[in-house]
Parts: structure tokens; C-alpha cells; sequence
């Protein structure tokens, strides 16, 4: 008998992956959470029945959500990453050695050990020195944080549940207040094709309190349509102004500096919705 695991991504299209094994499966004091492993992308984290990361493609979503950002600060040291339990996100950060704070923000405490226990070769970074886990509201920490960090990486889940207040105007204020004077930020912000009214509505708001508002994509196979956005925010380093001096400090597997700046090329419909205000 074959086993499907299939993520209802909206009332018309869905995600299936074929699976050997449920590894794990709990509801946490926020949501239902489960890793499974699969016949195609191995180990996969869900959280309410959304995929949130596969050991086969993470690497994608944690090197653009991280490095475009990093990379575009000329000193970031001290990141705030947002959400992110399973670690993907803070192991890159750490691997800048500019980096002298990086604390993980993460409401369920459960998403953390338990992506510590079933996705060690994501969550590794957690054991860096420099690293310290809250396990309390993203929302709540930047609102008592003013002026804090350099870089704030929004690392959130799709807009429902416990991450639906990270996606508002009133948020991304707060976040713009938790930054220095130079700081910047950088969201995940869903798919043109299944939310290109959240984007329309996210990219606004950025706009609004930022001077440089940037969108750009990367192509992750398991997130709803395989075409994912990212929005930077920033109070003074424009990510197309970077300039890249030899070859990267640490191997990379899908982040490049040509890709760096392809990634803000932005096709005409996506540019239509980050114009329409």
C-alpha cells in the first residue's frame, strides 16, 4: 500500500508527496505539528498541514531569506530572526563572521526540539556560541526592542494562526523601530501566483516605512506554485548597490553574488503587483 502525504495549498490546487514513514506527530500548545519522511525530498516538517521545510530543498528558501540581507548590511551584528524554529535560517546567519548576536525568536518552543531531534543537518546552528533561542512572540520581543538590531529576518509561516499579525502594517512599524538607524529587514512574503493580494498589501506597507523597498524571488519546489517571494526593507543599504569583491567567504549551494542581483529581476506580472498600490 502506498502512502501520500498532501498539503491543501488552496481550495483548488494541492501538493502531494509520496511518504515511506510518519516520523513524528504532535499538537503543541499553537499547532499541529508532524515530520515525515519522504520518498522525494526525505524529511519534511509540517506545521497545520503546511510543508515548511524538506531537507532536499531548504537550502533555497535559508540562503535567500538569510544572505541577500547579510550581505547587504556592510556590518551586521546583531540579527533578530523571527519564527524559524527549525534552525535553517540561523545556521546561514551564523556562517557570517561579522555576526556577534543572533537570537531566535520562536513562539513553540516544540518546533525547535523537535527539528533538533528529526532535522539535525538543519537546526546544527543552534549550537553557536553566539546564538541565543527565546522561545516567546516575535511581535511582543521587537516591540520592547528600540533600536536594537542591525538585521531582522521575518522567517514566519503562511499567514494564518500564530504568524497572521506578522504580516501587518503595525508589525512592520515595530520592526522599523527595533532596527538602528541602518538596519534593515527582509520577509518571506508567499507566492505571486496563489497571494498576489498579500504581496500587493505587504510591499505597501514596507513601502511605506522604509526609503528602499525591494521584492525579489527564488524557485523552492515544495512551496505553493514552486515560485516564492522575499521583500527587503531598509533604512539605508539598497540591496542592488552591493558589490561583491572575489568569491564568496563560505560555500554556498543556490545563493551566487550574479544571483544576488538576478533575483530582484522581476517578471512583468510581479512587477505589477508590487507597482499596484
Amino acid at each position: 500500500m502506498e502512502l501520500w502525504y498532501t498539503e491543501k495549498q488552496t481550495e483548488n490546487l494541492a501538493f502531494s508527496c509520496r511518504i515511506t514513514r510518519t516520523l513524528h506527530r504532535e499538537r503543541t500548545p499553537f499547532q499541529d505539528l508532524a515530520v515525515v519522511d519522504t520518498v522525494q525530498y526525505g524529511r519534511m516538517l509540517i506545521l497545520d498541514g503546511m510543508v515548511q521545510t524538506t531537507v532536499a530543498d531548504e537550502f533555497i528558501y535559508h540562503e535567500m531569506i538569510t544572505h541577500v540581507a547579510l550581505f547587504t548590511h556592510p556590518n551586521p551584528e546583531r540579527v533578530l530572526v523571527i519564527g524559524g524554529g527549525d534552525g535553517g535560517t540561523i545556521r546561514e546567519v551564523v556562517k557570517h563572521q561579522k555576526v556577534k548576536e543572533a537570537v531566535l525568536a520562536e513562539i513553540d518552543r516544540r518546533v525547535v526540539e523537535v527539528s533538533r531531534e528529526f532535522l539535525p543537518e538543519i537546526s546544527c546552528g543552534l549550537d553557536d556560541p553566539r546564538v541565543t533561542v527565546l522561545y516567546a512572540d516575535g511581535i511582543k520581543h521587537v516591540q520592547e526592542k528600540k533600536g536594537c538590531y542591525d538585521v531582522i529576518i521575518i522567517d514566519s509561516t503562511e499567514p494564518v494562526g500564530p504568524a497572521e499579525g506578522l504580516f501587518s502594517r503595525e508589525f512592520y512599524q515595530a520592526v522599523a523601530e527595533a532596527l538602528k538607524p541602518d538596519g534593515l529587514m527582509v520577509a518571506q512574503t508567499e507566492s505571486p501566483f496563489v497571494n498576489a493580494d498579500l504581496i500587493r498589501k505587504v510591499t505597501a506597507s514596507i513601502g511605506e516605512m522604509f526609503p528602499v523597498m525591494r521584492l525579489y524571488l527564488a524557485s523552492i519546489p515544495t512551496y505553493p506554485s514552486g515560485l516564492w517571494s522575499f521583500t527587503v526593507g531598509s533604512k539605508k543599504y539598497d540591496p542592488l548597490a552591493v558589490r561583491f569583491e572575489g568569491e564568496l567567504p563560505f560555500p554556498t549551494r543556490y545563493y551566487t553574488p550574479a544571483l544576488h542581483h538576478a533575483s530582484f529581476v522581476l517578471p512583468a506580472f510581479v512587477q505589477e503587483l508590487v507597482a499596484k498600490k
